[in-house]
C-alpha cells in the first residue's frame, strides 16, 4: 500500500493500526445503536469489539508530552485545559498555569486551586479585554512577560503539564510572534504536556500540536437569551 500524499510506502505497523482501526468501526460501539436484534449476535460482535480494542490499545505502546490546544469560537476551552491540571493533580504531579489577557478578576478555579498548595502555580499576567485595558502597549508588555513565566516552566521538568491560557489570543493580537512560542513550547523536557487555549489558533502552531481540539459554537445564553456571565459558569 502506497501513501498517496507522501509518496511513500505506509510503514507495516502503520498498516495494522489502520487495519484495526478500521475494524473497530465496522464493528461498532453497541448499544441499541447496533442493528443486531439479536442478543446472542450482539454479545458476539461485542466480545469481537473488546478483543479489536485490546490489541488497538497494546500496539499503541509510545508515551511522550503532547503539545495540545484548544480553540474554537465556543465555550469550554479553558475549563478543558483545567480540567486535565485536575486530572495531573490528582495523580500527584505538578502543574503550572499561566494566564495571558486575564486577569481583572479572580475566578473560581484559582480558589478552588489553592488546596494543592506548592503542587499548582497559578499566573494571572494580564488586565483583561483590549476594550478594558485600551492601552495595547501596555498589554503586549504584560504578554511579554507572561511568556517569560511561562518559559521557565516549559523549561523546568518539575511539571507535568504547563497550560498557557489564551495564549492564542495574545498571538492572534500582535503581542507575541507565533514561532517564538512554538520554539519555546518545543524546548521543554520530552514528558511534559502543554495545552495552548484560545479562539483562532494559528495554522502554524496547529500543525505542529499533537492534539487539536475546535470548540464550535451552536447555542450561547449571553447572546440569544441576553444572560450574562454567571459565576460558575464562565468564573
Amino acid at each position: 500500500m502506497f501513501n498517496l500524499l507522501m509518496g511513500r510506502e505506509i510503514p507495516k505497523s502503520k498498516k495494522s493500526l489502520e487495519s484495526l482501526d478500521q475494524e473497530s468501526e465496522r464493528l461498532g460501539i453497541g448499544g441499541f445503536s447496533n442493528k443486531n436484534s439479536n442478543e446472542d449476535k450482539y454479545k458476539k460482535r461485542m466480545q469481537q469489539r473488546k478483543e479489536v480494542q485490546s490489541k488497538r490499545v497494546s500496539e499503541r505502546g509510545l508515551e511522550k508530552g503532547l503539545k495540545i490546544v484548544f480553540t474554537g469560537q465556543g465555550k469550554g476551552k479553558t475549563t478543558a485545559a483545567l480540567g486535565m491540571a485536575i486530572r495531573c493533580l490528582g495523580h500527584g504531579e505538578n502543574v503550572a498555569i499561566v494566564q495571558f489577557i486575564k486577569g481583572g478578576w479572580e475566578p473560581g478555579e484559582s480558589k478552588a486551586f489553592t488546596i494543592y498548595g506548592e503542587q499548582i502555580k497559578w499566573h494571572a499576567l494580564g488586565e483583561g479585554f483590549t476594550w478594558e485595558t485600551q492601552d495595547r502597549q501596555r498589554d503586549k508588555e504584560l504578554a511579554a512577560l507572561a511568556w517569560e513565566q511561562s518559559l521557565e516552566y516549559l523549561s523546568s521538568s518539575n511539571y507535568k503539564l504547563v497550560i498557557l491560557d489564551e495564549v492564542n489570543i495574545a498571538i492572534k493580537l500582535g503581542y507575541l510572534s507565533v514561532n517564538k512560542v512554538i520554539e519555546g513550547i518545543m524546548q521543554r523536557p520530552k514528558l511534559t504536556h502543554v495545552v495552548l487555549t484560545g479562539r483562532g489558533a494559528k495554522e502554524e502552531l496547529i500543525k505542529v500540536a499533537d492534539l487539536v481540539t475546535e470548540m464550535n459554537l451552536i447555542k450561547h445564553p449571553f447572546k440569544e437569551q441576553g444572560i450574562k456571565a454567571q459565576q460558575g459558569v464562565e468564573f
